[in-house]
């Protein structure tokens, strides 16, 4: 999202897409659901690597294989684990496969023949995988000895596979069937492709988003860490953290405002009875922390802010004249999630939500949405998110609610998505059983997709909790509930939002804009009246006080990701100016003080990216 000052002079700070390398515009990188040949690639690969680990390791019994977005996976229970030179010969008796040209053959068989194959070859996880199968029972062969259960699709032959187009990539542990409780397994992961050039591109995507680790950035820039001594899964906000989530809140709450929306604080916890008469205990119980006991009640932490919201609307008697009611909270909540899950920010058991409620009347519904996706639009570009995909979900087979309000929901959504201008897909079926939806994905610098933004209609939680209005015509009617969230959590979109940058924050958000570099000691009383100036004027800035030569001062803010450095040597003191340096465009010369703070405070108004000086 570009923002430019009148009259500009000199680039002082940019954004941080200038030191990102896109996708390379010559390989296109299709995901395994949007091409049928490489779904066939890719389930027929987890085949060969299942074939060929059992070759090497007669003891691995095998479990379950299935395609992913990028590429494949199989678990087998093995009695060693598997070693980064087991990989490569794996990856070496696939090559084996493959150039042989093998055939894979589609084979009906019954249950009971199904049951007896299994048996002759010691399969024990077959035989479950089996029970929860319908018949016909289908299983592909993979040449004479080897085969598997299994619906497909599959390529004819391993000849039909590219030997230099696919690699094993990691070992993970695994549960099986996702249980804790059952046996541990370990998976083996790879990916595969069609050409050797869609293999290297995917290498290098992958390598950029390893640089662009979000935990690793966090670390290196002190912005927050999750302290075992406490809990899994829990945040620490260090100080440059909370700061840039302080900046981010504070946005967040502005344009709530600016859209319609008052603002709640709602409890932490509540008696285990809300949970009871939402449903939650019913249907989310197993993400539940569990109930606390205090005076002889019980008390459950809070997985959802809606009931609150509920809670607070059925406070007071409402009359239709009061809708539409828009009210936002940047709710903590609580889930359990399982250790292997969490992952650094975009996993966690306490979070954030930038939870929003709207109550409307049905013939508000397209209206309401309409600004939901103006406001959405607003706050995910100024985090340069400008690229989305849109699902719309539509009413399920177990769903609640009457066909003719089902309806108009759903005419209300479709009509709010085509003012808008936004192009979706329509997931048939896909909505929850309370309400259809609009889920939004953003695209990140690398191309990847994130989900974020959800558009909840409900007609569950009114229901249950009896919310009603007073129409015009004096009687009382249900309100239809909107349920919203933008950015997701703070703490998921912080992760997807430090990747994207890549840790170059834009200046508005960065968590200390400009560091100041005295080259000697007789210029410290200077840099500290400096440093106050631009205190004082909202710029978030700090001395380097460590005495080290300039050289060794630059590289240390060039790693801290600072986007301007301020050198002060007894010239620049003598002229009340600093000579400044940019992350992006080297040294900049020296600028009077007095054009650096006016810079400064105005790209901070604007929240903009980069950053101009006047003449």
């Amino acid at each position: 999202m570009a923002h430019k000052m009148a009259g500009p002079d000199r680039k002082l700070v940019s954004t941080a897409a200038a030191t990102t390398p896109a996708p390379s515009a010559s390989v296109v990188l299709p995901k395994t659901s949007e091409s049928s040949q490489l779904l066939k690639i890719r389930h027929s690969m987890s085949h060969v690597m299942a074939m060929a680990v059992q070759q090497l390791f007669p003891k691995a019994r095998v479990t379950i294989g299935p395609w992913t977005e990028s590429g494949f996976y199989y678990d087998f229970d093995n009695p060693d684990p598997f070693t980064e030179a087991d990989l490569k010969a794996i990856k070496k008796g696939m090559i084996k496969i493959i150039n042989k040209k093998v055939p894979l053959e589609r084979v009906e068989v019954t249950r009971a023949e199904a049951e007896t194959k299994i048996k002759a070859q010691n399969e024990p996880y077959k035989l479950e995988i089996l029970e929860g199968l319908q018949e016909p029972i289908t299983l592909y062969t993979l040449g004479e000895d080897w085969w598997d259960l299994c619906a497909g699709p599959h390529v004819e032959h391993t000849g039909q596979l590219n030997a230099k187009a696919f690699e094993l990539e990691s070992v993970a542990g695994a549960y099986w069937r996702g249980d804790e409780t059952k046996a541990q397994l370990q998976r083996i992961y790879g990916t595969a492709w069609e050409t050797p050039e869609q293999l290297a591109e995917h290498k290098r995507r992958k390598a950029e988003a390893l640089r662009r680790d979000h935990r690793r950035i966090g670390k290196d820039l002190d912005l927050f860490s999750i302290a075992d001594e406490a809990g899994a899964g829990l945040v620490f906000w260090h100080p440059r953290g909370a700061r840039m989530r302080l900046l981010i809140e504070e946005f967040w709450r502005e344009a709530h405002f600016e859209g319609g929306y008052e603002l709640l604080y709602t409890p932490h916890v509540a008696d285990i009875s809300l949970w009871k008469t939402s449903g939650h205990l019913d249907f989310y119980a197993e993400s539940m922390f569990g109930p606390m006991e205090v005076d002889e009640r019980e008390y459950q932490l809070k997985p959802m802010n809606c009931p609150f919201h509920v809670l607070t609307y059925a406070s007071k008697l409402r009359s239709y004249r009061e809708l539409p009611i828009r009210w936002a909270e940047l709710g903590t909540v609580y889930r359990y999630e399982r250790p292997g899950v969490m992952h650094g920010l975009m996993r966690v058991r306490g979070f954030t939500q930038d939870d929003a409620h709207v109550f409307c009347l049905p013939e508000q519904i397209s209206d309401e949405i309409l600004k939901i996706l103006d406001l959405t639009e607003r706050i995910l570009s100024t985090f340069d998110f400008n690229t989305y995909e849109i699902n719309l979900s539509t009413r399920p087979e177990k769903s609640i609610g009457d066909d003719a309000v089902w309806d108009l929901a759903t005419k209300g959504l479709i009509e709010a998505l085509e003012r808008k201008g936004w192009k979706y897909k329509i997931d048939e079926g896909g909505g929850a059983f309370y309400g259809p939806k609009i889920d939004l994905k953003i695209e990140d610098a690398i191309g990847r997709m994130w989900q974020c933004s959800t558009i909840q209609l409900d007609f569950n939680l009114p229901e249950r909790f009896k919310l009603d209005y007073i129409a015009a015509d004096g009687s009382k009617q249900r309100p239809i509930m909107i349920h919203r969230a933008i950015f997701g959590s703070l703490e998921r979109f912080f992760g997807i939002m430090t990747e994207n940058y890549a840790g170059d924050y834009p200046f508005w958000l960065a968590p200390e804009q400009v560091r100041l570099l005295p080259v000697t000691d007789d210029v410290q009383p200077y840099a500290e009246s400096l440093l106050d100036q631009l205190t004082q004027a909202g710029v978030r800035a700090k001395i380097d006080r460590s005495g080290d030569r300039l050289g060794k001062l630059i590289r240390t803010g060039e790693q801290m990701k600072i986007p301007v450095l301020a050198v002060i040597g007894a010239k620049e003191a003598e002229q009340n100016a600093v000579s400044l340096r940019s992350r992006r465009d080297g040294d900049l010369g020296v600028v009077a003080v007095a054009d650096l703070l006016r810079a400064a405070q105005n790209t901070n108004a604007q929240r903009a990216a980069g950053l101009e000086l006047k003449g």
